[in-house]
């Protein structure tokens, strides 16, 4: 039986979220031991399994795209609040921290949530199938925003890695342009371009969806994986519950930061490291609705959820970011190193060569995630 079937006062996800948040309340802006620090991590992992479940539940009922959309946005709008909030504590490496923890989301996004979730697709018939030419799209889209916001603040004459003031506003009217273009197509007349399509016992693609574009009614033979669609108060009580646990999930990771800040200086690591971990603590939630879609054998809507992130990531955190930048004192480094460059090239190039098929094995999944494993090790040992 579904969460979405049982009284709310029977559904650890719905108690979940107002749980944490009350954790946050008692512990924010506070100086933590070590032990609680470790029950504070056990907190936001529930809350990071909560906000999956209802995520899950609002998409079900919104329909594809508009379900891998709402997750994406709501978590970047939170990810760019922490973002600022640690900028202006002005701790070691605050100067980079956009750009660290953008890149790091593009990494995760691109090589670590479609990797694994090509990998995971593929399992169970060996081959994982998807839209090229709405992935194609959001891969284009993808590559633009990184090249203009992350790579040529690296080669304009303002000195160090930044944007001069005229640079930086070009940068974030350009990439909100680029999202906007991108929301309208995957919602407006090429919707279908982002739904998931069949795949046959013989393992060939074909165009029929699984989900309709107006009724969201789920395939033959999968009734199990998909439960009936939730009701407007069901999915309005899952929308505001989302809401608080993406909150939860930001918030305590800004209460974990100083200890995620010890351990990366005691691991010897880089302090551009903490955003690659802040990254991964916000990017949790659609990494595991990723992994679940593509057990569904729901690979593009697991890909809708891994370009839109890092969509979302460059689009709303520069101009975010940009606006602040008025009031933040210190440079803003937004110009990627070479052996970020180079990492940055090689996801594109392989990204293109896996989507251009529409379909993909367990090695094109498997040379993501060695991407990604690539992209960690020289974040943790430049």
């Amino acid at each position: 039986m579904s969460d979405t079937s049982r009284p709310w006062w029977q559904s650890w996800t719905v108690i979940a979220p107002p749980i944490a948040f009350v954790v946050l309340l008692l512990t924010f802006g506070r100086h933590i031991p070590v032990w609680l620090a470790v029950l504070i991590a056990a907190v936001l992992v529930v809350a990071v399994l909560a906000a999956v479940h209802h995520a899950e539940v609002v998409a079900h009922r919104v329909g594809e795209p508009f379900g891998s959309l709402l997750l994406a946005i709501a978590v970047t709008v939170i990810e760019v609040a922490l973002i600022v909030t640690l900028m202006i504590s002005g701790e070691d490496g605050a100067a980079s921290l956009a750009r660290d923890t953008v890149f790091a989301a593009v990494m995760i996004t691109t090589n670590g949530i479609v990797g694994i979730s090509l990998f995971t697709g593929s399992l169970r018939s060996g081959l994982a199938v998807f839209n090229p030419e709405g992935t194609g799209a959001a891969l284009a889209t993808v590559t633009a925003l990184s090249a203009l916001s992350l790579v040529l603040p690296t080669f304009t004459s303002t000195p160090g890695p930044r944007f001069s003031g005229a640079q930086l506003t070009f940068a974030a009217l350009a990439s909100i342009a680029l999202y906007a273009m991108f929301v309208s197509t995957q919602t407006g007349r090429h919707r279908g371009d982002f739904l998931p399509v069949s795949t046959p016992a013989a393992g060939a693609p074909t165009t029929e969806t699984v989900l309709s574009a107006d009724s969201g009614s789920s395939p033959a033979g999968h009734d199990e994986a998909h439960p009936a669609t939730p009701s407007s108060r069901a999915a309005l009580l899952s929308l505001g519950l989302l809401l608080v646990a993406l909150v939860d999930v930001v918030g305590l990771a800004k209460v974990e930061s100083h200890s995620i800040e010890s351990a990366v200086h005691a691991a010897g690591a880089p302090p551009s490291f903490v955003g690659v971990v802040i990254a991964l603590l916000v990017l949790a939630p659609e990494t595991l609705a990723a992994v679940r879609a593509a057990r569904r054998d729901q690979v593009q809507i697991s890909l809708n959820l891994g370009y839109g992130s890092a969509m979302a990531s460059i689009g709303l955190t520069i101009p975010a970011i940009a606006v602040a930048s008025i009031w933040l004192k210190g440079p803003l480094l937004l110009g990627l190193g070479a052996t970020q460059l180079v990492l940055l090239t090689l996801t594109v190039a392989v990204s293109i060569l896996t989507v251009v098929p529409g379909r993909a094995t367990r090695l094109q999944g498997g040379i993501h995630l060695v991407l990604l494993a690539a992209f960690v090790f020289l974040a943790v040992k430049p």
